[in-house]
């Protein structure tokens, strides 16, 4: 079962809503003593429902986690469609669009936001285990720059990230800089994959992910990489992959 609601992130776009979602597993109501993890994830509006799709085509989520059974809470908001919203939101930090110009980056604010605002009403609404084991987060292409983000970040909170066509490329420097800085803890799990079909979109993706994965495993993480054959970059390559990184993450 899937509930939609309205929220706002008020120190990014005011009081104007926008939807989130939430995926409740077919025995929540059947055991109401039982307790479940929480995966979050971005671009909430591309996660479970076709008609809510940007380009008419989800991840599939439902049908997944309805097939299999999972014991599992997943929480999706939408993203900013306004302008640049989506790429400011889904960036922890300034960087230099070769298209768009100067994009300030106001992903600090949107993870304070899902930290500290959604992350409390959803543990207090619905029935989850709030702990760092139990927390998860994925997303793709930004939203995996965010999930990695939030992965070695906000690591008190977040244990496992599935981080999905990550745009490293939009500021490598700053993204290993942003590792190199972080207090990872080594039981960190962290899936991170990008299509072979892809690996071309951008000049400095492939050194890129070369460099990331060797700043992450001298973290000493749990981290499973991966170049997916004939991968591309949308929901329907996302789609496939979501066994295997469920599978990465102990799910």
């Amino acid at each position: 079962m899937v509930k939609k609601w309205g929220v706002t992130i008020p120190d990014l776009t005011g009081k104007a809503k926008r939807q989130a979602y939430i995926y409740l597993p077919k025995n929540y109501a059947r055991y109401p003593r039982r307790r479940y993890p929480v995966l979050y994830m971005f671009d909430g509006h591309n996660v479970f429902f076709d008609s809510d799709a940007t380009y008419g085509k989800c991840w599939g989520m439902k049908e997944y986690l309805d097939r299999t059974q999972k014991e599992l809470i997943v929480v999706a908001v939408e993203c900013n469609h306004e302008g640049n919203g989506r790429l400011e939101e889904y960036s922890p930090f300034d960087h230099e669009n070769s298209t768009l110009g100067k994009i300030k980056g106001k992903g600090e604010q949107y993870m304070d936001w899902l930290v500290g605002t959604l992350k409390p009403y959803i543990d207090k609404h619905y029935r989850t285990i709030p702990d760092r084991e139990n927390t998860l987060i994925a997303g793709s292409s930004m939203g995996g720059l965010m999930s990695l983000y939030a992965a070695v970040c906000y690591n008190h909170v977040f244990r496992r990230a599935a981080c999905l066509s990550s745009s490293l490329w939009v500021d490598p420097e700053q993204v290993l800089e942003m590792i190199a800085e972080a207090d990872v803890k080594n039981d960190t799990c962290i899936y991170m994959d990008y299509g072979s079909m892809e690996m071309h979109n951008h000049d400095a993706n492939a050194s890129a992910l070369m460099a990331v994965v060797q700043m992450l495993l001298s973290k000493q993480i749990d981290l499973t990489f991966r170049i997916v054959p004939g991968g591309t970059h949308c929901e329907a390559s996302w789609e496939k992959q979501i066994p295997i990184f469920m599978d990465c993450l102990g799910l």
